[in-house]
């Protein structure tokens, strides 16, 4: 028995002591207030319209004055149509707690000419963990592939406009056109996402990135019918670390320089990324147009290619249906790009294709211990106005 009491004791002591600490006590300042869109009067019924309940659930935490404030959505599965979540609010973070699932409207007529489906503006300090999105974009798809008159679809998850943004464990399904867009925001990590939608399903892009800096996306497996991972103008600081990718069209730098006046890409790092049956695998396009865009310090590091008809590409002369640019060459200026431990089979006899502006030259391209094949043969390199280097073990032969 006195045995036993030391022991009650000394565990007492243990748990005043961590309260204590500075650790603890921080934690204990940062409890969440708890907001359960339920009592707003969401219904978790899968057909019964719930957005104005989560709008008012948002709308209560966004005007709450505590410094960290959760929405939580319980596991059952609500109908959200068009929703835009909007700031500033007051206190320093919200968290979207997510352990339900979110459908929308398979009738795409009903999202009407809405760019985005769930959309979140101005807002400092947002954490979206869990949880299911489900876009049912499948009839939009096949509008896409029989008719000319369909409205182009919605984003399922947009940010803009934001700061401090962490998006952890969200699986995203059969969205109706992007599963994920970053517009012109800062401080942004996307960690532990799923994407999935058909390899056939048009403009599905997994995760797009526009105007944005310091974005860090990782571990996350995305297998959809367009690119992986897509960057626009105006990104900066972008790290990409541990991708599955496939299928899809892999990660792509552009298109750029649609515009005369565009801003520029720089500073982006892909790292432990495996492309898997895809169409491309790192990718960097611009419109064969003129552009004072620019492409600059980029790094492809430690990636894994499996039967990947274009492992390595840069295509300055993308002009799909031949609109606006036939005859013109790129203004959009890419230099310093390298490209290190490159290995893997590629689907197509090329495995590397550069085919740059003649008006604005690749320049400052590096290899660095590249070893892809085709058929268990040696694949070919291809290279046009292009200058830089190549290190090491390089298969394909390089063309530089």
């Amino acid at each position: 028995m006195a045995t036993t009491t030391a022991s009650h004791l000394l565990f007492i002591f243990f748990v005043l002591y961590l309260s204590s600490t500075p650790l603890l006590a921080s934690s204990l300042r940062k409890a969440r207030k708890q907001i359960n869109v339920e009592d707003f009067g969401a219904i978790g019924d899968g057909k019964t319209d719930a957005s104005q309940a989560f709008l008012r659930a948002w709308g209560k935490a966004c005007q709450s004055s505590d410094d960290h404030t959760t929405i939580y959505v319980p596991r059952k599965r609500f109908f959200l149509r068009s929703v835009d979540f909007q700031g500033p609010c007051r206190g320093s973070s919200i968290m979207v707690h997510l352990d339900g699932s979110i459908l929308v409207s398979p009738q795409y007529i009903e999202m009407g000419l809405a760019e985005d489906w769930i959309r979140f503006v101005d807002v400092n300090g947002l954490a979206i963990v869990g949880g299911y999105l489900d876009g049912r974009g499948k009839q939009l798809w096949w509008c896409k592939e029989n008719s000319q008159k369909c409205p182009p679809g919605a984003t399922s998850l947009s940010v803009y406009g934001s700061k401090n943004v962490v998006i952890r464990n969200l699986t995203s399904v059969d969205a109706k056109l992007y599963h994920v867009v970053i517009h012109s925001c800062e401080n942004i990590k996307i960690e532990g996402v799923k994407i999935y939608a058909p390899s056939d399903s048009p403009n599905t892009d997994g995760i797009h990135v526009q105007n944005a800096l310091n974005v860090h996306v990782l571990r996350t497996a995305i297998k959809t019918g367009d690119d992986c991972i897509s960057v626009g103008p105006g990104t900066r600081n972008l790290r990409i670390n541990r991708i599955a990718c496939g299928p899809g069209h892999g990660i792509s730098i552009g298109s750029l320089g649609k515009g005369l006046e565009e801003e520029g890409v720089s500073n982006v790092t892909v790292t432990n990324a495996v492309f898997t049956g895809t169409t491309n695998g790192l990718r960097i396009k611009s419109w064969g147009r003129p552009s004072n865009g620019f492409v600059k310090d980029v790094f492809f590091k430690r990636v894994l290619m499996n039967n990947v008809e274009n492992p390595i590409v840069i295509d300055q002369n993308y002009c799909p249906w031949d609109e606006g640019c036939p005859n013109q060459h790129s203004g959009v200026k890419i230099s310093h790009v390298t490209y290190t431990d490159i290995k893997g089979t590629s689907a197509s006899q090329v495995a590397v294709k550069f085919d740059c502006s003649p008006i604005s030259p690749c320049q400052g391209i590096r290899l660095r211990d590249i070893k892809l094949t085709y058929q268990h043969q040696p694949a070919e390199s291809v290279c046009k106005n292009i200058l830089g280097v190549a290190h090491g073990q390089i298969a394909p032969p390089s063309c530089l």
